[in-house]
């Protein structure tokens, strides 16, 4: 039973509702709605289910005042508080009791097939809860009693762990001389060194007879407009342009040699 600090919840409020005298039951066979003046009930009004603790109340109030009518005590449901009809699923019996402890039997009925289904669920759903609260009282360790699971080491057990060792390690670095990834030194021996860009090759004068002539000579080769002079005009390797040049006009003969670029 309800005790005095317990708080009261409402589970279901429904407007209308009619309230039928039912005659008894003469046998063991269950109520039937048709049996009822269900065209002129004996008193309507609201009903209101409330909870406190694990029962449930379902009160009969007016529709105005909220004054109330009558109400049933409920302890278990299905059971001998609520009972349905065997001819119809808007009409239900209630017991209902006094504040001295006496009780009757009335009928209760519901206009609309929604507002039927409404309060049957309610009252399944606050005694599934008072099911499970149940369970939980007489096994409060719950599933802390159940075998727990053990993750320690047994003896001798280890792991490994394998830190840094990733999949671009499996692959070589290209080793250089000494091992430090360097490049190796050019190969020994004399290399020109090239033309500096302040100065161009303008007036380079061969040694003749020096094996580093050929080198100078391929570089200004490569350049149409530098002249090279040797002092020994039989070795002078522009003959051919000296000839060409004396068969041309004097005005053209005055000009500067350096400027072969006009052929």
């Amino acid at each position: 039973m309800a005790t005095e600090g317990e708080y009261e919840s409402i589970l279901c409020v429904k407007p209308d509702v009619n309230v039928y005298r039912i005659p008894p039951r003469a046998t063991n066979r269950g109520y039937r709605a048709a049996d009822w003046k269900l065209d002129v009930p004996d008193w309507s009004g609201r009903m209101r289910i409330t909870a406190k603790g694990k029962v449930a109340y379902i009160k009969l109030e007016d529709k105005v005042s909220g004054e109330l009518f009558a109400q049933a005590p409920v302890t278990e449901y299905p059971g001998i508080a609520v009972e349905t009809v065997s001819d119809s699923s808007r009409y239900f019996v209630l017991r209902i009791q006094d504040d001295n402890g006496r009780s009757a039997f009335i009928g209760v009925g519901f206009g609309d097939r929604g507002d039927s289904f409404d309060f049957n669920v309610s009252l399944q759903d606050h005694f599934k809860w008072v099911k499970q609260e149940n369970e939980i009282s007489k096994n409060p360790q719950g599933a802390a009693s159940g075998p727990k699971l053990d993750l320690g080491f047994k003896e001798g057990q280890t792991i490994t762990l394998n830190i840094g060792q990733g999949k671009k390690r499996d692959k070589p670095r290209p080793q250089g001389v000494g091992g430090f990834g360097l490049l190796p030194p050019p190969p020994k021996g004399k290399i020109a060194p090239p033309p500096s860009s302040g100065f161009s090759n303008h007036n380079t004068v061969p040694q003749t007879g020096s094996s580093e002539t050929g080198c100078l000579l391929e570089l200004d080769s490569s350049n149409s407009n530098t002249m090279v002079q040797s002092s020994n005009p039989s070795t002078d390797l522009w003959g051919d342009f000296s000839t060409s040049a004396s068969s041309l006009p004097p005005t053209t003969r005055q000009e500067k040699t350096p400027n072969w670029g006009q052929f």
